[in-house]
């Protein structure tokens, strides 16, 4: 007798699933490190990627959260982390942060696009950001003072 598991995850294509795998797994290892070694890490790793945009941040954040448990529940930083890093392997990138909030004091981190937070409940607005780990800027001309 055989039993077809008829999961949210087993309806990622294969490509997806196994990305979010991997950035879930280096947000578990990055999210070990120091913040100041995290944000060293995200500075390096976001070069060359253009802004994400919101669409494509959610579907990163719903890849990641349908691939973790622990992603999906209370554990933030490893979901913000796992997230910002998929988009990474997509091209793009969110800003990433973390922030706190008082009283009662509580820290939290999440990324954004587009000026929005992606995926977060509205009392996420809450949260002063400390760290923040924007897109790349990229260098544009400088219009022509000639003229």
């Amino acid at each position: 007798m055989s039993q077809i598991l008829d999961t949210t995850e087993s309806r990622l294509p294969f490509g997806r699933r196994l990305a979010a795998r991997a950035a879930v797994t280096a947000a578990l290892l990055l999210a070990r490190l120091p913040p100041k070694r995290i944000r060293s890490v995200l500075l390096t790793a976001r070069r060359g990627a253009r802004p994400a945009d919101y669409a494509t941040a959610l579907r990163a954040r719903e890849d990641v959260t349908t691939v973790s448990t622990l992603c999906s529940g209370r554990f933030c930083l490893q979901r913000s982390l796992a997230t910002a890093l998929l988009c990474r392997m997509r091209g793009t990138w969110p800003t990433w942060r973390t922030g706190v909030r008082t009283p009662p004091f509580a820290a939290h981190a999440w990324v954004e696009a587009e000026g929005h937070r992606v995926g977060e409940p509205e009392e996420a607005t809450t949260y002063r950001p400390l760290l923040t780990v924007p897109p790349a800027r990229t260098t544009a001309p400088e219009p022509d003072s000639a003229s």
